[in-house]
């Protein structure tokens, strides 16, 4: 279970990083901070809901019922290797072109979530293209609305919205994995 903890453990933070970060004008002060402190409770309420589950049972397996303890290796790497470099790439051509700095949010969301799309292929665990699809939708609507004079939404679009999408993808797989422990 730990493995598979730490995975959603990363995209929860991750998630609550989304929101902390950009959750700012042209919102209202009290309404960015209130999605703040919303993101951070609920990362923790995340976090406590996992420690209970793993203190209440076994290992998490898979719908065949097999263990899983591979998450982190094989193609993993190499789908977290091409997810850096076009992080990175894909920031400094924006950058060089000339694109607003909102659009690097944007292109973050757009790379995060097409990795997560990859890594449902990888796991074969269809669950995890939910918030990958989610997240790709809001960097290309954020990417889009980078030349618009929406621009300014562009960060709670695909910012602020990523964060929510990671976080409910990952209250699901804890809640999931809490209800397992649960069972008879």
């Amino acid at each position: 279970m730990l493995q598979r903890m730490s995975g959603v453990f990363i995209g929860a933070l991750f998630g609550t990083v989304f929101v902390v970060a950009n959750a700012h004008a042209p919102l209202s002060p009290a309404v960015g901070v209130t999605l703040r402190v919303v993101a951070v409770l609920t990362f923790a309420g995340l976090l406590a809901l996992a420690l209970l589950a793993g203190r209440r049972g076994g290992p998490v397996v898979d719908a065949d019922g097999a263990p899983r303890a591979d998450w982190f290796r094989g193609k993993f790497g190499v789908v977290v290797a091409a997810e850096a470099v076009l992080l990175i790439g894909g920031r400094v051509a924006l950058r060089g072109a000339g694109a607003p700095d909102e659009t690097s949010v944007a292109w973050i969301a757009l790379i995060v979530g097409l990795h997560f799309m990859a890594l449902a292929a990888v796991w074969q665990r269809r669950s995890v293209a939910v918030p990958g699809t989610a997240l790709t939708a809001l960097g290309v609507a954020g990417l889009g609305m980078a030349a618009t004079r929406a621009v300014v939404w562009v960060p709670f679009v695909s910012g602020v919205l990523s964060g929510v999408a990671l976080l409910g993808g990952c209250a699901y797989a804890i809640a999931q994995t809490y209800r397992s422990t649960v069972r008879p």
